[in-house]
């Protein structure tokens, strides 16, 4: 085998990643299973909660960022930053284009397609529901995907804390406008906390790792050896996380399977592909 096919196939989609969405479907059935069958899980995990921020879900999802924060070169950072293009797109995507398409989508399904299943009240919380997820954008997953794709931790990071800015003074008016309600409140302590949670703490778990083994081992140990112990940890860490999120949501979704469907199924489907 030559190098460069040798290279190409260290490239490839580990075992986990490839089979990823068997895994997700099992962990959803899994976690309904449980938050039916066995509701004192969920009822105890749901009791540790500060600010609507599950611990137990933190702390799983630190297992998912912890491994891509190790790869963080912070002098790296810096040249990141001198690269716009990627930035311009990421927030352009997010806060002027995402919310609104997410809103006309979810408005065509809810009003239009399902109004017969749907009555309007309950289609107005459902819309409700699908523009407060448009107009959010995602913190700890972007890492995680970022890391199964073996893309720029750095840039991500970037990114990330760029969106996070953004969201403190752009997500009222964006839902306020699109809900034509102007009691929109923005929960801020959720969202410093889940800032603090979800980006510097692992962050400054994964410097002060990086920084310590490579002072007393060497970067090419921190590289070859160390780092490969993590390479199932987010795996792992976003698997137990839909387990538990599904446990807790498993009642709902038993007693509401045709609405389920067809609000997650159609407008998220649709919305996915369009952003």
């Amino acid at each position: 085998m030559s190098d460069k096919e040798t290279m190409q196939e260290n490239k490839g989609l580990g075992f986990f990643e490839k089979y990823l969405t068997l895994w997700v479907a099992a962990c959803i059935i899994v976690g309904v299973a449980i938050g039916r069958l066995i509701p004192v899980i969920p009822e105890t995990l749901s009791k540790f909660e500060y600010a609507n921020v599950s611990i137990p879900v933190a702390i799983l999802i630190w297992l998912m960022i912890y491994p891509m924060m190790l790869k963080i070169d912070f002098s790296s950072i810096v040249r990141a930053t001198k690269k716009p293009k990627g930035l311009i797109v990421t927030c352009v995507t997010n806060w002027l284009i995402k919310p609104f398409t997410m809103y006309l989508i979810a408005a065509f399904f809810l009003k239009v397609v399902f109004s017969r299943w749907i009555g309007p009240d309950l289609a107005t919380d459902y819309l409700a529901g699908a523009v407060l997820l448009g107009a959010a954008p995602c913190t700890a997953m972007v890492f995680v995907w970022s890391y199964l794709t073996k893309g720029d931790p750095a840039y991500t990071l970037v990114q990330v804390a760029v969106n996070d800015l953004i969201i403190l003074f752009a997500f009222t008016p964006i839902v306020a406008f699109l809900l034509g309600v102007s009691n929109v409140t923005v929960p801020y302590d959720t969202l410093i906390l889940s800032t603090i949670l979800f980006v510097v703490i692992p962050l400054a778990g994964g410097y002060l790792t990086r920084r310590n083994i490579i002072k007393h081992k060497s970067i090419e140990y921190f590289e070859n050896i160390f780092l490969k112990k993590f390479d199932n940890v987010t795996i792992v860490g976003l698997l137990l996380t839909l387990v538990i999120i599904f446990s807790f949501q498993g009642e709902i979704i038993l007693s509401n399977p045709l609405h389920i469907s067809k609000r997650q199924r159609n407008p998220h489907i649709v919305y996915r592909l369009c952003s």
